[in-house]
C-alpha cells in the first residue's frame, strides 16, 4: 500500500543555527541542550576530527577539515549563522580563515567562533579589563591573550590549569572552575572574566561565580551561544545564565 503524504516547511523556526564541534569535545552540546529548549530556534551539529592534546600545532591541523566539517551540515537549511566552537582552534587558525572556510560550503551565511564571540561580548557589555582563565598549555594560553590585547581587551588576572588532554578537561569539576574564576576575579580590578574552552563545563556555576565577584563571567560556550543567537536576529536568553544575555 502506497501512502500520500504532504510537504510542509521544516522548520518554522525563527533561526537555525549550526555548529562545528570538536570531536574530543564532551561538554558544548550538552550545556547547549539544558539552555535552548525553545523549539523556534533549530540547532544542528557536525564534528571536525581534532587531536586529543591541545598544542598549537595540532590546533592549526584543524584548517584542512573545516570545509569538509561545514559541508556535512544539513545542504536545504537556510541557516542564519554558524559557529566552529574552538576557542583556541580559531586563535590558532585566524577568525578569518574559519569564516572563509565555512564559506566555502555556506556562502554568505555569519560565521562565529569563541574568541569572536567573547570579544563581540566585552564590547557589548563595556567590558575592557578582563580577568581570564584557561585550561590549557602556555603556549596557547599566551597566543589568545595576545589576540585579545589585539582587540583592545586588557588582561588583568590570569590562572590556567595548564592541562594539554581534552579528555582530561572535559572532567575538571564544575567545583574546581568556580573556586579557579573567583581566584583570576579576585586577583586583580576587572570588569568580567572570560573562562576559555568549550570543553571545560561552566553552566552549572556562572550564575554564583557572578553572584560572588558581582561582575560578568563569560564561558566560551556563553558567548558562542549569545553570538549565534544575537547574529541571527534573536532576542532574549533562552534558558542561558550570565549577565551577558542582558545584552
Amino acid at each position: 500500500m502506497k501512502l500520500n503524504f504532504d510537504i510542509d516547511q521544516v522548520s518554522a523556526a525563527r533561526a537555525s543555527l549550526g555548529l562545528i564541534v570538536l570531536q574530543a569535545d564532551e561538554t558544548l552540546e550538552n550545556e547547549l541542550r539544558l539552555v535552548l529548549q525553545d523549539p523556534s530556534i533549530a540547532l544542528y551539529h557536525t564534528r571536525i576530527p581534532s587531536h586529543p592534546n591541545v598544542t598549537k600545532e595540532t590546533l592549526a591541523q584543524m584548517a584542512r577539515d573545516l570545509p569538509a566539517a561545514a559541508g556535512l551540515l544539513p545542504k536545504n537549511t537556510s541557516f542564519d549563522a554558524i559557529g566552529y566552537a574552538c576557542t583556541s582552534g580559531a586563535t590558532v587558525i585566524g577568525q578569518k580563515v574559519v569564516a572563509d572556510k565555512v564559506h566555502e560550503h555556506h556562502p554568505g551565511v555569519a560565521v562565529t567562533d569563541p574568541i569572536t564571540a567573547v570579544i563581540a561580548g566585552c564590547r557589548a557589555l563595556g567590558v575592557t579589563k578582563l580577568g581570564f582563565l584557561t585550561p590549557y598549555v602556555p603556549e596557547v594560553s599566551e597566543a589568545m591573550r595576545e589576540l585579545l590585547e589585539d582587540n583592545g581587551l586588557e588582561v588583568t588576572g590570569f590562572g590556567s590549569f595548564e592541562q594539554e588532554q581534552e579528555k582530561v578537561v572535559s572532567r575538571i569539576s564544575e567545583a574546581s572552575t568556580l573556586d579557579a574564576i573567583v581566584k583570576v576575579g579576585q586577583s586583580s580590578e576587572c570588569d568580567a572574566v572570560f573562562v576559555s574552552c568549550t570543553n571545560l563545563r561552566t553552566f552549572g556555576i556562572l550564575a554564583e561565580a557572578e553572584k560572588i565577584l558581582g561582575k560578568p563571567v563569560i564561558s566560551s560556550n556563553l558567548a558562542l551561544l549569545w553570538h549565534l543567537m544575537r547574529l541571527a536576529g534573536v532576542k532574549g536568553r533562552a534558558s542561558a545564565p550570565g549577565l551577558l544575555f542582558n545584552v
